[in-house]
């Protein structure tokens, strides 16, 4: 399945020049761990997360020790910077374009050990963003949703099977294949394209076939045609 079949469209953005206090007070409100940070064109710069908030606040906190003795010693005033969100977020983000399979986002993501990848098209242009919650909704499927695939596309579409030759079965991702099929090859090749459809957790062929072309008989040539022939 394409991500951009799972990923989620309506995200909450801010700007690098963004204060960290009104990046941090959207972060409350919407009720997010995280924030992807874009340029005026929309196109994916960075992402800052309640991590980059923790370190900067205790980076923050050892650096103004250190200048509160060296004010203190010279005229008693600290000067006053506001952090922006280009200070502390992330800028080497890992994204994924919205044509990647989930099976890939889904190996990222625990590779990587991240929770969220943000989705961009070619030019870098953000167009949605795909969690862990979304890569497991495609292995949650309902037994309909997997039959109807099994169907309509992988038998219909791709093998050029006709389906009214297949009983499918399935229960809680187990499928069961029965019938009678022309060569042993469409056999093989459903029940391997079956174990791939997201949702299917196991698979049980019943199959059978008319000729077996796995098979095909090698002839040896007769000895006089081996023969070195004679100029």
């Amino acid at each position: 399945m394409k991500v951009r079949a799972l990923m989620t469209s309506q995200l909450i953005t801010v700007g690098p020049q963004m204060s960290l206090k009104e990046a941090a007070r959207r972060m409350i409100e919407s009720g997010v761990s995280g924030l992807l940070v874009t340029d005026d064109d929309k196109a994916l710069v960075g992402v800052i997360t309640e991590a980059d908030f923790v370190k900067s606040e205790s980076g923050r906190r050892a650096k103004q020790r250190a200048r509160l003795l060296r004010w203190f010693g010279e005229n008693g005033e600290m000067p006053s910077t506001e952090r922006l969100v280009a200070d502390v977020m992330t800028s080497d983000v890992i994204t994924l374009h919205p044509d990647a399979d989930h099976a890939e986002a889904a190996r990222i993501m625990r590779k990587s050990a991240i929770k969220r990848i943000p989705i961009v098209d070619d030019d870098g242009t953000l167009r949605g963003i795909v969690s862990r919650s979304d890569i497991l909704r495609a292995f949650a499927r309902s037994d309909r949703d997997i039959i109807a695939e099994l169907r309509d596309h992988v038998m219909d579409e791709v093998l050029w099977i006709d389906p009214r030759r297949v009983e499918v079965k399935c229960v809680d991702g187990n499928v069961e294949l029965q019938g009678h099929l022309e060569t042993k090859s469409d056999a093989v090749l459903l029940e391997s394209f079956t174990k791939r459809v997201d949702g299917v957790v196991s698979v049980s062929s019943q199959l059978t076939w008319e000729f077996d072309n796995t098979k095909l008989e090698r002839t040896t040539p007769p000895r006089d045609r081996l023969a070195r022939p004679s100029w």
